[in-house]
């Protein structure tokens, strides 16, 4: 299933970059409009450099769960399950060097953001 899962990939980075952007704006909602213009143009590159190898990760780790299928499914609904999620937090887990089970705790605002 993991070639599918590849096909895919564009538009699992896409999703990403959006949140990652979001997200940073949000966060930096304090700042004026003129400001967060200025960093629109850093904020989409960075976000968009952050998605590939969060992307991979994520396929890598939907084949090493066996959730392929699962994962496969709420893409193509548009929508972040049970599946998905343990697919989230063992990458991000890994990503930060972190052992699987912290994953449950770093989540939770990122889980939320990628259902909108």
């Amino acid at each position: 299933m993991e070639p599918v899962l590849r096909l895919m990939q564009p538009q699992v980075e896409q999703r990403l970059a959006r949140a990652c952007a979001s997200a940073l704006r949000e966060a930096n909602g304090d700042l004026g409009q003129s400001e967060l213009a200025q960093l629109g143009p850093w904020l989409e590159s960075s976000c968009q450099a952050l998605a590939k190898p969060v992307s991979a990760c994520l396929i890598r780790e939907a084949s090493r769960s066996g959730r392929e299928l699962g994962v496969i499914t709420e893409l193509i609904r548009g929508q972040v399950g049970d599946d998905s999620e343990v697919v989230i937090r063992r990458c991000a887990a890994a990503l930060i060097g972190l052992p699987a089970h912290r994953g449950e705790q770093l989540l939770p605002q990122l889980l939320e953001r990628l259902r909108q």
